[in-house]
């Protein structure tokens, strides 16, 4: 049995970061199914993806339905969802603001065993973006190795 039944993404705005993560995820084949989405720490209003991470998403033939802006709220956290920040910033934010309610928050690096932030490429240029989409990368391939153990010995378990 898998450890989570869903998987949330969390940036800054919902527009770049966690969009791209959420492409590069989707094209990961796990075990088990698992609901990918993202949420924004600040949306003001539905936005759709920053055009220079799109771009980079489609130059690397992944697929992303339309998506906008959601913000986060405390009814986004439960037992079974894993909540991963771009920044412990971020984390800590959330620690903060939810204290009650806020379950299996960690920075997407801190979950894969490494350490850093996803810095932001916003009002950077296309490598910037270009940058940021591989350094999710390496981290999303990782992501996916620690959920495969994880359903694998959880099924060994039982």
């Amino acid at each position: 049995m898998k450890k989570y039944d869903k998987l949330t993404f969390i940036s800054r705005s919902d527009t770049c970061r966690a969009p791209m993560a959420e492409a590069l995820m989707q094209a990961k084949l796990l075990l088990e199914d698992i609901l990918v989405d993202t949420r924004g720490m600040i949306v003001l209003f539905p936005e759709p993806v920053n055009p220079k991470a799109m771009e980079i998403i489609n130059q690397n033939g992944l697929p992303l339905e339309e998506h906008e802006a959601v913000q986060l709220t405390k009814d986004d956290f439960d037992e079974r969802t894993l909540m991963l920040t771009m920044e412990e910033a971020q984390k800590a934010k959330i620690l903060e603001e939810y204290p009650d309610t806020a379950k299996n928050v960690y920075t997407l690096s801190e979950y894969c065993g490494r350490t850093g932030d996803v810095e932001s490429p916003f009002g950077k240029d296309s490598s910037a973006y270009g940058e940021c989409f591989f350094f999710l990368k390496d981290l999303i391939e990782k992501l996916a190795e620690i959920l495969k153990e994880e359903e694998e010995n959880d099924s060994d378990s039982m």
